[in-house]
């Protein structure tokens, strides 16, 4: 069953949109992570390098570091990608509620700085999604958007 949306794209079935998404969230974030500490790490060497030749001037850079998972998750999700690298090895996308397009740059921003305060305020704030339509979080739910499966979005030309 295909669904008209918004234009350009059609929705295979409605159902299918988010069947199995939580288990993908789960190991998309691993993913994630494990790209965030490399950029970490390499931030780290790079900011050791530049202050030892600087004799310690700007070790202030160290002060950027906790910026670079939120501009991770907000880069990644503004882009043409529609999520992070995880999400997309994954098949998600994160689009959003109301007409399933792509999140504005308001809308990633508002959703990364809520998915930091949400995993800093305890992971447990996350299950909400084990009792939501479309499976959605706080953060999902704040900021307008819902993760959903990158196969059910076709092409409206090609059907």
């Amino acid at each position: 069953m295909i669904i008209d949306n918004a234009p350009g794209t059609a929705i295979l079935s409605e159902d299918a949109l988010t069947g199995g998404v939580m288990l993908r969230r789960l190991f998309a974030w691993i993913v994630d992570m494990v790209l965030i500490s490399i950029l970490c790490g390499a931030a780290l060497s790079f900011f050791v390098a530049v202050g030892v030749l600087t004799f310690g001037l700007s070790f202030g850079l160290f002060g950027t570091l906790p910026f670079i998972p939120l501009l991770y998750h907000w880069i990644t999700l503004a882009s043409p990608m529609s999520g992070s690298p995880g999400q997309a090895i994954f098949g998600l996308e994160v689009r959003r509620n109301d007409d399933l397009g792509r999140p504005t740059v308001l809308q990633a921003l508002v959703y990364t700085v809520l998915l930091w305060v949400t995993l800093a305020a305890g992971a447990l704030w996350v299950l909400v999604a084990l009792v939501t339509v479309r499976h959605r979080t706080f953060h999902d739910m704040l900021s307008g958007l819902v993760v959903i499966r990158s196969r059910t979005l076709v092409s409206a030309r090609g059907r």
